[in-house]
């Protein structure tokens, strides 16, 4: 009897795993074999000298990373071009984010169809945007400019390393800013309204009231952007490949740009790989850090 019972309160907490097991299992498997697996065979790549063709490749040991390190400007240029697109790309898109956030949820009329019209491009391919935009700034701006006669128009958005920069940021903020801004949305809507009208009683602004309350409420929502925009702004590739290819020159070739050309367009599979590592190590360390800065003030708000 004892035996049946304990078998009997068992077959619930198997069955359960067994759910559990069938359906997670699928995923972890498909994650495991296009995600963890490559990523281990990349980082093994990376200590040869493989053209992709060879079956056996040469191992060259740290070659490959002294080399980028050391003797490749191209990838150097690739990582300041890096670092100053994702300090830009962080900044203009959370503050526009932002701002766009705190007046949506205000009694603004037609909110929903603004929200909704700012999150479009953001369910588009990049490498969609990119080609659009590039027509935009080639043959939109030269009729706009027979248009109105406007010499901003007759600027080289695309051939000139400052402005092409510039047309870069612009395209990639535009592009995001609807993700982030229904992230602040929500954290918006989290914020006790009896607290704004106390606030609102004992004579603060709209200032204090956002920088003293506000931002305080929302900072888990700052923290997930904040993330993310890292993040995807270290990785930029699409908008790049499809806009100005990294151009002109090497002026606005990102470190994924330049792992690209090297893999794919030189034939240097292990040295691509080692740059691939070279960029999972610094978004790596880069997350981790603002991850846990910004959970420490979390939690001393």
């Amino acid at each position: 009897m004892k035996a049946k019972e304990d078998r009997r309160h068992r077959s619930p907490r198997v069955r359960r795993a067994l759910e559990f097991l069938g359906f997670t299992m699928p995923a972890f498997l498909a994650v495991l074999a296009f995600v963890e697996l490559p990523f281990l065979m990349s980082f093994g790549y990376s200590f040869t000298n493989w053209n992709g063709l060879d079956k056996v490749p040469q191992f060259v040991g740290l070659a490959n990373y002294k080399a980028l390190l050391l003797s490749d400007p191209d990838f150097l240029a690739a990582f300041g071009f890096t670092l100053l697109f994702t300090v830009i790309m962080v900044a203009a898109t959370n503050a526009v984010a932002l701002f766009l956030a705190v007046v949506l949820d205000g009694d603004v009329r037609g909110k929903n169809a603004l929200r909704a019209a700012f999150f479009v491009p953001n369910i588009i391919s990049l490498i969609v945007i990119g080609y659009v935009w590039r027509f935009i700034f080639s043959k939109g701006f030269d009729s706009l400019y027979a248009a109105t006669h406007l010499a901003v128009f007759r600027l080289s958005w695309l051939g000139d390393p400052r402005l092409s920069f510039a047309s870069v940021v612009f395209v990639s903020v535009w592009q995001a800013i609807g993700f982030y801004m229904v992230v602040y949305i929500a954290g918006l809507q989290t914020v006790p309204r009896d607290l704004m009208e106390a606030a609102v009683i004992d004579g603060a602004g709209r200032g204090a009231r956002f920088f003293r309350i506000t931002l305080p409420m929302i900072l888990p929502s700052i923290t997930i952007c904040l993330f993310y925009s890292i993040s995807n702004s270290l990785k930029t590739f699409d908008v790049i490949f499809s806009l100005t290819f990294g151009g002109p020159g090497s002026s606005t070739s990102s470190i994924a740009l330049d792992i690209y050309k090297t893999a794919f367009g030189e034939n240097r599979f292990g040295y691509g790989a080692a740059k691939s590592v070279a960029l999972f190590v610094l978004i790596l360390v880069v997350t981790v850090a603002q991850l846990s800065i910004l959970k420490r003030r979390e939690v001393e708000a």
